[in-house]
């Protein structure tokens, strides 16, 4: 009988101890799931955070300055620094390759703030932020003519860089902006081209002398309106209008005398250039 109280006092003790040690790691989990959700900027300032904000953008570290701009903005709404932390946004957003979040923070500012003295680096960021898309980086790989991309990104960046240039003509962000916008003006016009010799070489030559004609009518100096007269001249003459394809004809000989169409045709020869990289 004493050695089975014995047997039972020694199972007991175990049991105690190993309830003991779970509760002891129990009570470890919880003070280490504590720590770990303790926010280490708790009671910083607008000013420490945005200095601890510029100090990781500088590294690189978008993440972390995100971290501490956001929470910069949410604890300190008003002031100085919550506006400029908008703006830091916008540009980490940028360079982390984010661009719908950068837009979404342009317009959120400029909402908030449309007198605000960075509203011109606000517009021009935002014509950047679809002039130079992540799908552009490839493109000095792949040699593809920036006129060939879907150009919405690039109308949409040629209206941020002209509302730049409208509103702002003496920012310091208004040269760059002219440079670009006239880029973008070439480029639009020769995508519209691109789509009129699509319609064309399948045979939908209304279509194509209604493209073609837009460049010539809205993109007055292009130089890819040579190719769009010549076009209107080829797709007037398959839909039988004489009249129409001689004053193509004319117009086309008398701003382009000589026009390299007439003897190469559409096809325009392979070159290893790429105007994305003249910037």
């Amino acid at each position: 009988m004493a050695a089975h109280a014995s047997v039972s006092s020694k199972i007991l003790s175990t049991h105690l101890r190993l309830v003991l040690a779970c509760l002891c790691l129990t009570l470890v989990a919880g003070c280490s799931s504590t720590k770990s959700n303790v926010d280490p900027t708790a009671g910083w300032s607008a000013e420490r955070l945005y200095s601890q904000a510029r100090s990781e953008m500088s590294s690189g570290n978008w993440s972390e300055a995100r971290k501490n701009l956001e929470a910069l903005e949410a604890r300190y709404p008003f002031g100085i620094y919550a506006q400029q932390s908008l703006i830091d946004q916008a540009y980490i957003n940028w360079k982390d390759e984010e661009p719908e979040q950068a837009q979404a923070t342009i317009d959120r500012f400029m909402q908030q703030y449309p007198n605000h003295p960075g509203t011109d680096y606000m517009l021009y960021l935002k014509g950047m932020i679809s002039f130079t898309p992540p799908s552009a980086i490839l493109s000095g790989f792949t040699r593809q003519d920036p006129s060939e991309r879907d150009p919405k990104g690039l109308r949409q960046s040629y209206e941020a860089f002209n509302e730049l240039i409208r509103r702002y003509p003496d920012s310091r962000y208004t040269p760059d902006a002219r440079l670009r916008a006239a880029w973008l003006v070439n480029t639009i016009a020769e995508n519209e081209v691109h789509i009129a010799e699509y319609y064309y070489k399948r045979g939908a030559y209304v279509a194509a002398t209604n493209r073609a004609q837009t460049v010539v009518t809205d993109f007055e100096g292009a130089p890819i309106a040579e190719k769009a007269l010549y076009l209107m001249m080829l797709s007037y003459d398959k839909l039988n209008l004489p009249k129409l394809r001689d004053d193509a004809k004319r117009v086309l000989d008398s701003n382009f005398p000589n026009s390299k169409y007439y003897e190469q045709g559409l096809d325009e020869p392979s070159s290893a250039w790429n105007p994305i990289n003249w910037f």
